[in-house]
C-alpha cells in the first residue's frame, strides 16, 4: 500500500514536472520572442522603417515560422552601402600618398602591366590639353616615377623622409599619373580587369600587413572631409603621356542604419553577411573590427581572392575562384551559401550595378534594400521598379536616400549628390 501510494506520488510529481518544464520551455521562447528588439527609424525613410520591421517580423524570431535550424540571411554589399565611398579606393590612394609597397621597380612595373591591354584609353582619358593618352605612355611615365621614388624613399630603398617625397614632383606625376590609370583601366576595359589590377598592388605583403594598411586607411578617411580633389600631374614633368589630372573623393563615413539593421537582424535570428567586389581581407577589417561596430565574422565576408605564397600575396587571382562583382555576386552566394544553406537570403542591400543581380536574382529574397545614388543601367532598373512601387507594404525594392555632403542618410527616398542642391529620386 505504501509503496503504490508512493509510485503514484512519484507519477504526478513526474506530470507536474514535465508540464512545468514545457511550460517554461514555452514561456523562455515567448519571451525571446517578445525581447527581439525592433528596427530604430533612425533615418530611414519613414515606409523602409516599416518595411524593414515587417522583415524582422514576419521572418525573424516573432515568426511563428521561424526554424532555428534553417536560420534567415541577409547579404549586404559594402562600399558605398554600408558605408560612404569605397574603402578600397581609399586604400588606393592611401597606399599610393604613403608609398606603402613592398614591391621591387620590376615587380612594380610587372604588376602594373598585369593583364592590361596596350593602346589608348577611352575617348574621355584625355591630358588636359585634350590629346588622347595610351597606356603605354602612361605605364612608361609611372615606371620612372617609381624608380626614383623607390631609389629615394627611406621607406624602400633611399634616405629620404616621406615628407620630402611627398613634395617632390615625382610623388606628384606618380600618384596623379597612377591613379589617372586606374580609372582610364575601369572605364576603358571590363571592370574585371580594373578591380582585380588594384589589388595585384598587395603582393609580397603578408595578411597582417594588409590588414594593418587598410585600418590606418579606414581611420584616415572617417577622420578626413568628405571632398573632391583634382590631382594634376606637374607641367614639369610632362613625359611621354603628357599633363593629365584626375578627381579622388576623399572621406569616408559609416551609416549608422545600416550598421543598426545588421545588429537587428542578427537580434531577431537573422544572420548577415557580405558580399564585396573589394578583397575580402580589406573588408574585413571594416566588417568585423569592434572599432566599427558593425560586427561581421570575418568568415561571412565573399569577396575578390588572390593566390598566396609562404604567407604572402601574390599577383595571381585565385585559381577558380568567381569574379564576385555583378552576376558573379549571384554566384558567389550560390556557391558559398545557398549550397550550404538550401536557400536564399530573406533580404539584400547594395548601391551599384555590381549588386543589381543579387538584389533581384533570388525567389528567397523579401526585400532589396538600395542605396539609392541615382544611377543608370541595371541598378537603375532595379531603381525604377523600386521607385513603382513605393508605399506598397510588401515592396519588392526600396530606395533609401543619402545626402554625400554628410555622409548621412535621409530619412527619404531621395537622395542628394554631392556637388547639387536638390535631391532626385532617379537619375
Amino acid at each position: 500500500m505504501q509503496r503504490r501510494q508512493f509510485l503514484n506520488t512519484l507519477a504526478a510529481v513526474s506530470v507536474s514536472s514535465t508540464v512545468l518544464l514545457k511550460a517554461g520551455q514555452a514561456q523562455a521562447a515567448t519571451t525571446t520572442q517578445l525581447s527581439a528588439p525592433t528596427l530604430d527609424p533612425a533615418r530611414w525613410s519613414p515606409l523602409n522603417a516599416k518595411r524593414l520591421q515587417l522583415v524582422l517580423d514576419e521572418h525573424g524570431v516573432k515568426s511563428k515560422h521561424y526554424n532555428a535550424n534553417k536560420r534567415p540571411y541577409a547579404v549586404f554589399d559594402w562600399d558605398n552601402t554600408c558605408i560612404m565611398n569605397d574603402c578600397e579606393e581609399a586604400l588606393l590612394m592611401y597606399q599610393i600618398n604613403h608609398l606603402q609597397y613592398k614591391l621591387t621597380p620590376d615587380e612594380f612595373v610587372e604588376v602594373m602591366w598585369k593583364d592590361v591591354p596596350k593602346g589608348p584609353f577611352m575617348k574621355d582619358y584625355t591630358t588636359v590639353d585634350g590629346k588622347p593618352v595610351t597606356m603605354d605612355d602612361l605605364a612608361a611615365d609611372v615606371e620612372a616615377d617609381y624608380r626614383w621614388l623607390h631609389a629615394n624613399y627611406k621607406g624602400l630603398a633611399g634616405s629620404m623622409s616621406l615628407e620630402e617625397i611627398q613634395a617632390s614632383d615625382q610623388f606628384k606625376d606618380f600618384r596623379a599619373k597612377l591613379y589617372f590609370m586606374y580609372d582610364a583601366i575601369c572605364d576603358t576595359h571590363p571592370l574585371e580587369i580594373g578591380y582585380k589590377w588594384i589589388i595585384y598592388f598587395y603582393k609580397n605583403m603578408s595578411t597582417a600587413e594588409l590588414q594593418a594598411m587598410a585600418e590606418a586607411s579606414n581611420n584616415h578617411d572617417i577622420g578626413d572631409a568628405l571632398r573632391k580633389v583634382k590631382y594634376e600631374s606637374p607641367k614639369t614633368l610632362p613625359g611621354k603621356a603628357g599633363v593629365v589630372a584626375d578627381t579622388h573623393f576623399h572621406g569616408i563615413r559609416i551609416h549608422e542604419e545600416i550598421r543598426a539593421l545588421m545588429n537587428a537582424l542578427r537580434s531577431n535570428g537573422i544572420d548577415v553577411y557580405v558580399s564585396t567586389a573589394s578583397i575580402d581581407d580589406v573588408v574585413r577589417v571594416f566588417a568585423g573590427h569592434p572599432n566599427y561596430g558593425y560586427g561581421v565574422p570575418a568568415e561571412n565576408v565573399i569577396g575578390l581572392r588572390l593566390e598566396m605564397q609562404d604567407g604572402k600575396y601574390t599577383d595571381n587571382y585565385k585559381a577558380g575562384w568567381h569574379f564576385n562583382w555583378g552576376p558573379g555576386k549571384t554566384v558567389g552566394i550560390r556557391n558559398v551559401l545557398v549550397a550550404a544553406k538550401g536557400y536564399g537570403p530573406v533580404l539584400v542591400a547594395g548601391d551599384s550595378d555590381g549588386d543589381a543581380w543579387m538584389l533581384r536574382d533570388f525567389a528567397d529574397t523579401s526585400v532589396g534594400v538600395i542605396v539609392n545614388r541615382m544611377k543608370k543601367g541595371e541598378i537603375g532598373a532595379d531603381s525604377k521598379l523600386a521607385a513603382e512601387q513605393l508605399g506598397t507594404p510588401q515592396a519588392r525594392f526600396i530606395l533609401q536616400g543619402r545626402d554625400e555632403h554628410t555622409g548621412l542618410m535621409l530619412p527619404d527616398e531621395k537622395s542628394l549628390k554631392y556637388g547639387k542642391a536638390e535631391r532626385k529620386l532617379l537619375a
